[in-house]
């Protein structure tokens, strides 16, 4: 292949949405150092293996027109990262998502401009919502989420069902032709 291809974040991962983010305010919002271009793979792979790096998109188009902003990367679990304060001081919407197919785990959260508009947790190992912040909207109703105290079954394809409904699916972003480089960064 002659171009670099996109390859999707894939299981086990938790990544950040930041509407109209720039590569450089968000690194800074997060204090993260710069670590250069990598290639899609490599970044991807960075990302996924190690529990002290992180990979930025190119910014990538959303549902509606919006652009957003990637963040990928284990970090993410341990990190000090609140989308409440990351969207109050980058004065946007940020988006968390994450899912462990191994514990089970699933979780999203979205906040406007500093609000908690939504948070959910999942463990499947217990059958039981975690944590329940907001209401559901019409996504979350489509896949079965309607109640915090009626039976909920979620999964990896439901955590990216919301993260398409509410901006970008990263399982998507596989096959298509790279935008431009990942940007690799550290705490």
């Amino acid at each position: 292949m002659d171009r670099e291809r996109m390859v999707g974040f894939g299981p086990k991962q938790v990544w950040l949405a930041v509407r109209d983010g720039t590569a450089a305010e968000v690194r800074a919002a997060l204090r993260l150092r710069n670590l250069g271009p990598v290639g899609w793979r490599a970044g991807i792979d960075l990302a996924h293996l190690t529990d002290d790096r992180v990979a930025l998109t190119p910014v990538v188009d959303g549902v509606g027109g919006s652009r957003w902003l990637l963040v990928v990367g284990r970090w993410l679990w341990t990190g000090p990262v609140s989308v409440e304060d990351l969207s109050a001081s980058l004065g946007t919407e940020v988006h968390r998502y994450s899912t462990h197919r191994g514990l089970e785990q699933h979780e999203w959260e979205r906040a406007v401009t500093g609000t908690l508009v939504r948070s959910f947790a999942y463990s499947g190992r217990s059958a039981e919502v975690q944590r329940w912040v907001g209401d559901p909207d019409p996504a979350e109703t489509a896949i079965g989420i309607s109640d915090p105290d009626a039976d909920i079954l979620v999964g990896e394809s439901d955590v990216l069902r919301i993260a398409e409904a509410w901006s970008v699916d990263p399982s998507g972003l596989d096959g298509g032709p790279a935008t431009g480089p990942l940007e690799a960064a550290a705490p």
